[in-house]
């Protein structure tokens, strides 16, 4: 990776701002760095085959993380890019794939089979890693055999708080970071801010104060943290909700479709228990209110929201103690950008976040490859789908 870093991140770029790219060479160079004390502490059984659907975000290191580890326990992995970005996928794989097969590890095939027939022919796998829609990881779980072992990798909203006790600066400083990622295109960014009364005047002035400082650039520059974005359906998603939203714009709400550009935008409501924040994919800040600690609880603890819970920042909230909130894991003082660890379970426990499904059953729980098919793997006994077994689990 280092040999060929600058390969790497510039067919990277087609699809990622230079900052990511650069962000997940690092991020699969540490996680290869890690492997051998991941591979040692969870000891992963050897398995013949294991099936892997790629995302189209954060490819290298999905690449690193789903098919490069777990080469090193794997005889055969077979791998369907997401068609959206397959040629970004066939380049990072014929720069890495040989040096595996050099070392005589896994065999890594790249398959160009429909979605159907990648399934048909992973019906047998020991395994099968998924990242996308979990409606559409329950329909490939119906379609293989009941003894795989599915690994679903979804999303969820990772809300950020600012509480009445937070630094105005810090937690504005830390959102941009997080919320700007890959100009708002990767799912850990956070689709919704809940901030205390008392601080929202200040920190939606310093956040739209922050943004107006911030242009769109070309995502090949390295200072950029603004760019086009990739996938028209995001550009249509921020462009439908700032339409149906505009009297809550603060800042920004401009789309410009042809060219796939969304302008950095604030959009502030209060927080209610019915609030259902979209995935935006797109650096659309929405900003909700909140008077009570109380009310986060309860929006956390909602069913729709037990399903999809994964991480939520916390800054500076002292009614907000607990390590897990519904589902979601507490990022305490920190975003989920710097909890992030290749070698260590990711998600939350939220069924929609990321869940095994095997026999029928689900456990929701986060999920690291290596310990799912470990020797040491989690002992928690698969629960029926479902919020109560993900509440079980949290």
């Amino acid at each position: 990776m280092l040999r060929r870093q600058d390969e790497l991140i510039g067919a990277l770029t087609d699809i990622a701002t230079h900052d990511s790219a650069s962000d997940e060479l690092h991020r699969s160079i540490q996680a290869l760095a890690g492997a051998r004390w991941e591979l040692a502490r969870n000891r992963p059984e050897t398995l013949d085959l294991l099936g892997v659907f790629l995302p189209s975000n954060n490819i290298l290191y999905s690449y690193t993380l789903m098919c490069l580890i777990p080469a090193l326990y794997c005889r055969r992995i077979e791998i369907r890019p997401s068609s959206r970005v397959k040629g970004v996928i066939e380049t990072v794989h014929e720069i890495l794939a040989p040096v595996v097969r050099e070392r005589g590890r896994g065999q890594l095939a790249l398959t160009r089979a429909s979605q159907r027939d990648f399934v048909r022919s992973c019906g047998e796998a020991d395994g099968v890693i998924f990242t996308g829609r979990y409606e559409n990881g329950l329909e490939i779980a119906s379609r293989v055999s009941s003894r795989t072992r599915l690994l679903l990798f979804g999303s969820g909203p990772n809300p950020f708080v600012v509480g009445p006790e937070a630094s105005a600066d810090a937690a504005v400083h830390d959102l941009l970071r997080s919320r700007l990622y890959n100009s708002g295109q990767d799912c850990l960014c956070p689709d919704a801010m809940f901030v205390h009364r008392d601080r929202l005047s200040e920190v939606v002035t310093h956040l739209g104060e922050r943004l107006a400082e911030i242009p769109i650039a070309d995502r090949r520059d390295p200072e950029a943290r603004v760019t086009p974005l990739v996938y028209d359906d995001a550009v249509q998603g921020a462009a439908a909700f700032l339409d149906r939203h505009r009297d809550l714009v603060r800042f920004g709400g401009t789309v410009d479709v042809a060219a796939r550009t969304v302008a950095p935008s604030i959009v502030v409501a209060d927080l209610h228990p019915g609030l259902r924040p979209p995935e935006f994919f797109s650096p659309v800040f929405l900003v909700c209110a909140y008077d009570d600690a109380a009310q986060i609880t309860q929006w956390a603890t909602a069913p729709e929201e037990l399903a999809r819970g994964m991480y939520m920042s916390v800054y500076g909230e002292p009614e907000l103690q607990s390590p897990v909130i519904g589902t979601s894991i507490v990022c305490r003082d920190c975003t989920t950008f710097d909890i992030e660890d290749g070698n260590r379970p990711f998600g939350g426990y939220g069924a929609h976040a990321s869940s095994v499904h095997e026999h029928g059953r689900l456990a929701a729980r986060p999920l690291l490859v290596s310990a799912e098919f470990g020797t040491g793997r989690p002992g928690r006994a698969l629960a029926t789908a479902g919020t109560t077994a993900a509440r079980e689990s949290a």
